[in-house]
């Protein structure tokens, strides 16, 4: 009898953190000077930017965060289309990420607008309001456009084995150069027709995980020691650069170098302390990575709303956020128990999952990357 192939439980486990992390992002923006969000703490105007902590937040987790999603999508892909096949592949793609992107077009984005706006429904512009953009799913129609670019790139037999593949560490920083620049991080492409810099972006993080994958690039928890100077020393420059009043063509370079390298080194980082903490399978760390997909589908209007509840409440703002983060995760997590993990929308985001302990599948099956 064959035995089943490995399991990346590290992967799994550093996919959903990248899924949780949007939910804390998300939960931050209403206290950091971020433009435009219709909702805003008082206490972001009385504080300085420079010792606003949310501010140092958001830039920090999204300098990554995506980065990280996109190399996982490219090596799951390529892990899938070994194991499976181009019409297997293409089948999961649409159901895991298309069908979910589609369902959510109509209902949690529609969802979203109202409650920024805080004004009642309008049917009229309920079913086209997705021509605005995409809100925080805009990353699954990315990762369409990805995936179909990679079906093409099978059929047409190029594959990801050759060392000219790791060009693609220092070409993000190019992208990097030619985006707005006007926060920290890479741009988003929220529109129906995705920005091509964006997309050439993180296409990158996507090629160079399924090169990871075909020539089978073994992944050492070393690479966490690159965590601290990144976050101490890296960030820190980046940020300098990212908002020097100085804004010449040497400034605008340094700044997206030292962008495009936090990033990179922020993802093979993470890698390795998540090949350290969670190399082995922990049921619970299974079950929040199974979970983590629907968590971040449905977050953003408990996040929103959770914000316009808070707002005038006379309590420290770090509280707020604390709240909303613990009280969305916990309501979204009952939620999943009770009425998805085990119905045809948990086997629409994850497959079907049984009631009691069942022999692992395969990786890959599971999530959108």
């Amino acid at each position: 009898m064959d035995t089943p192939p490995p399991r990346h439980h590290e992967l799994d486990a550093l996919r959903a953190a990248a899924m949780l992390l949007g939910i804390v992002l998300h939960a931050a923006m209403f206290l950091a000077p971020t433009d435009p969000y219709p909702i805003q703490d008082a206490w972001v105007a009385a504080t300085p930017v420079e010792v606003n902590p949310y501010a140092y937040l958001l830039g920090a987790i999204h300098g990554f965060r995506m980065p990280v999603f996109f190399l996982l999508s490219g090596f799951f892909t390529a892990l899938l289309w070994q194991r499976r096949g181009l019409r297997e592949l293409a089948r999961h793609r649409l159901k895991r990420i298309g069908l979910p992107l589609l369902l959510g077009t109509f209902t949690i984005i529609p969802l979203n607008l109202l409650l920024f706006s805080g004004g009642d429904p309008n049917l009229v512009t309920w079913a086209v309001v997705w021509e605005g953009g995409f809100h925080h799913l805009w990353f699954l129609w990315v990762l369409l456009w990805l995936a179909a670019a990679f079906l093409v790139a099978a059929r047409l037999r190029v594959t990801f084995r050759h060392p000219l593949w790791w060009a693609a560490i220092p070409l993000a920083g190019v992208a990097q150069f030619f985006m707005s620049g006007s926060d920290f991080g890479p741009d988003l492409s929220l529109q129906p027709v995705p920005d091509p810099v964006v997309l050439v972006y993180y296409a990158l993080f996507f090629a160079l995980g399924a090169f990871l994958y075909q020539r089978s690039v073994a992944m050492r928890r070393w690479w966490a020691a690159v965590l601290p100077p990144t976050l101490l020393l890296v960030f820190p420059a980046g940020l300098l650069f990212v908002y020097s009043e100085e804004q010449g063509a040497w400034t605008r370079a340094l700044a997206a170098a030292l962008q495009a390298a936090y990033a990179w080194l922020m993802c093979f980082g993470l890698v390795g302390l998540f090949r350290m903490l969670a190399a082995r399978e922990r049921f619970w760390v299974r079950y929040v990575s199974d979970a983590s997909y629907w968590l971040y589908l449905c977050h953003l209007p408990l996040v929103v709303a959770g914000q316009r509840l808070v707002l005038d409440w006379p309590l420290s703002v770090h509280l707020k956020f604390g709240a909303i983060c613990v009280v969305v995760f916990a309501v979204l997590l009952i939620v999943y128990q009770l009425g998805v993990r085990y119905t045809p929308v948990g086997t629409m985001l994850n497959g079907p999952r049984a009631r009691r302990r069942a022999a692992p599948t395969a990786h890959g099956e599971g999530g959108p990357a």
